[in-house]
């Protein structure tokens, strides 16, 4: 499920598995004690969903992926897990390595995709319908969204986009 930003994407991901008991719902963000606004954000995410879900906060996903088990999963979001991959990889002061590192990331992540027997709906943001960024980290962060986004498409059976909470399925 790919969107903008407030486009309706995780409502409508997790509309998918209702009246579904148990899915893995995967969260990728992190919540900082100065950040009350993302912390409403989230909270307004964790209300929504039913107790019987059950929450792995991880950026580990390839692990949720390879697991033993037949319960469908729920990843929101892949641009937050992105971010927080480039961040640990120095991305952002161009860290020596920075890029093969996340490429290792990215290439675990789309093989544990291709591979796994789970139910999986993966949600990111489509960022590149909009203007250029004015900034060298804001067109990095597109640019390799965007191909990471590319690459999932390769591997899963759907691509659907959201826009105004309408999802449309295009592939």
């Amino acid at each position: 499920m790919l969107g903008g930003a407030r486009s309706g994407k995780s409502t409508w991901a997790e509309a998918q598995f209702a009246g579904v008991a148990e899915v893995e719902y995967v969260a990728t963000s992190e919540l900082t004690p100065d950040d009350a606004e993302w912390a409403h954000r989230v909270a307004l995410h964790r209300d929504r969903r039913p107790a019987t879900w059950r929450t792995t906060e991880t950026l580990d996903l390839v692990s949720v992926l390879d697991a033993a088990d037949d319960t469908p999963v729920l990843i929101d979001c892949l641009a937050v897990w992105f971010d927080r991959i480039l961040n640990d990889a120095g991305a952002w002061g161009d860290a020596p390595g920075w890029r093969e590192e996340v490429s290792v990331r990215v290439d675990d992540l789309v093989g544990a995709v291709a591979r796994t027997q789970r139910t999986v709906l993966l949600v990111s943001n489509e960022v590149g319908l909009g203007v250029v960024p004015a900034t060298a980290a804001g067109r990095l962060y597109r640019d390799e969204l965007g191909r990471l986004n590319m690459r999932l498409a390769q591997s899963v059976d759907e691509v659907w986009f959201c826009v105004a909470g309408i999802a449309k399925r295009w592939q």
